[in-house]
């Protein structure tokens, strides 16, 4: 007889096979990732498909076949609406998920990983969200999953040479995991392919991020210059993490 696993799963991607079946990947609080597949759930007659979908936590069953888990079994504990129901919430999130996807690897319990994506996903499906705050929910979530995979970011004294940074001359290299400061970009030629300039402003932001002080982050008035600095530096530390990820695998 095959055994019954148990465990609350929060789903961050779905791909629809065949004409009625589909795969989840979810992060459980008992299993880590796992894909799970679901047969004939888009059938109108499943008694499964009430009970999970994409951005859903819920309580599922399953059992492990000889290359797949197989659900046999799930009860919606928390339904992210919000996010389903507006084009671009539904977007980041998909971003969010994509994130997970590409850094997640194997099963690994991880009760923090855990309850912190369902804090950031529960701030993005806030109906008190602003629009214009939408993409930085996406920023506080990669910048704290990533100091939560251990790929910690320095952004208080320069990574490179550990001393005090100058604010009117400063860099981030995702390589270098942080900010450096203009004596290292200059005298290590390795920085200059990963670094970009950036400001004090993008600074001061990530480091509100890293301390996961939402209050003040959801009330500041982030310019253009800033926001787009933001994003570069987002996409930078996920390159560079990214590739750091594939080594160790």
């Amino acid at each position: 007889m095959a055994t019954m696993y148990r465990a609350q799963a929060f789903v961050f991607k779905k791909n629809n096979t065949n004409e009625s079946d589909s795969v989840f990947s979810v992060l459980t609080d008992e299993y880590g990732k796992l894909d799970i597949f679901a047969k004939a759930i888009r059938k109108i007659t499943s008694k499964l498909r009430s009970g999970i979908d994409i951005f859903f936590l819920s309580e599922i069953e399953f059992i492990q076949g000889r290359s797949r888990k197989t659900l046999t079994n799930a009860a919606t504990v928390k339904r992210f609406s919000g996010i389903s129901q507006d084009s671009k919430k539904f977007e980041v999130a998909s971003k969010m998920g994509d994130v997970l996807n590409n850094f997640l690897k194997g099963e690994e319990k991880d009760p923090n990983l855990f309850n912190f994506l369902n804090d950031a996903f529960s701030k993005l499906n806030n109906p008190n969200l602003k629009n214009d705050k939408n993409d930085l929910v996406y920023y506080y979530f990669l910048w704290n999953f990533f100091s939560i995979l251990g790929y910690h970011c320095e952004v208080n004294i320069c990574a490179g040479c550990r001393q005090s940074l100058n604010p009117d001359s400063i860099y981030f290299s995702g390589k270098e995991g942080g900010v450096i400061c203009s004596k290292c970009y200059n005298e290590k030629n390795s920085f200059s392919d990963y670094a970009q300039k950036i400001d004090s402003d993008v600074v001061k932001i990530l480091r509100i991020i890293l301390l996961k002080d939402w209050a003040t982050l959801s009330k500041l008035k982030i310019n253009s210059s800033a926001q787009r600095l933001l994003g570069e530096v987002s996409e930078n530390a996920v390159r560079a993490f990214g590739t750091t990820s594939q080594m160790y695998r």
